[in-house]
């Protein structure tokens, strides 16, 4: 499928931008650790099961020093409903304790030190960039594996794949919310199963309907 020209990209960011001036991660959080937290938990679950499930264990456990102190098996309680429940808890205890012995318990702002944390891998390190401090990163999840290509907006069969090429294709002045806006338009308007293309926003643009 041919690529969306640099005029067109340009077209669709402004189109989303004037729609959604200051897009916001779906996920709560009160601090950068539970952001990371919530990151690793919604692997293969929604925002909206995190959500409801972390709201009581952040309140009781929103430092990596709680985390551990509340210990795996209580953790799993409240996760379980989320899905993974034994896996997830053991790598969210294990990166509570290797951000305390090598980051003083602190989040660290760098991508590869993310990726050097148990369960965290480069979607999510660059969810917790962005959301945190604004970077101009690429988290491509399933939706934006999904819907890129498709619109046109990236080339590529993996997540790293299709990072590169959005990274290299979308203008830098939209870069902090350009990944939002794809999230939400694959969540709620380019869906897998039904596509809402009557009401799509860019569907005079997207090469999925320009045959």
């Amino acid at each position: 499928m041919e690529l969306l020209n640099k005029e067109e990209i340009e077209e669709v960011m402004s189109r989303f931008e004037k729609n959604n001036p200051n897009p916001k991660c779906e996920l709560d959080w009160k601090n950068p650790y539970t952001l990371l937290v919530s990151v690793v938990l919604s692997a293969q679950s929604t925002d909206k099961s995190v959500n409801e499930n972390t709201k009581k264990l952040y309140e009781i456990a929103d430092t990596p020093e709680k985390m551990i102190a509340l210990g795996k098996e209580k953790l799993v309680e409240f996760i379980r409903p989320i899905g993974l429940s034994a896996n997830k808890s053991k790598n969210i205890i294990a990166l509570s304790e290797k951000l305390i012995s090598d980051f003083g318990g602190e989040v660290p702002h760098d991508r590869e030190k993310l990726m050097s944390l148990p369960g965290v891998g480069r979607k999510t390190a660059n969810v917790v960039l962005n959301v945190v401090w604004n970077e101009p990163t690429m988290p491509v999840d399933t939706h934006l594996l999904r819907i890129c290509p498709k619109i046109g907006l990236a080339e590529g069969d993996t997540p790293e794949k299709v990072e590169q090429s959005l990274v290299e294709r979308i203008p830098e002045k939209f870069m902090t919310h350009a990944h939002h806006w794809l999230i939400l338009h694959g969540r709620y308007v380019c869906t897998a199963r039904k596509p809402k293309c009557e009401e799509c926003t860019i569907n005079d643009i997207c090469r999925k309907n320009i045959k």
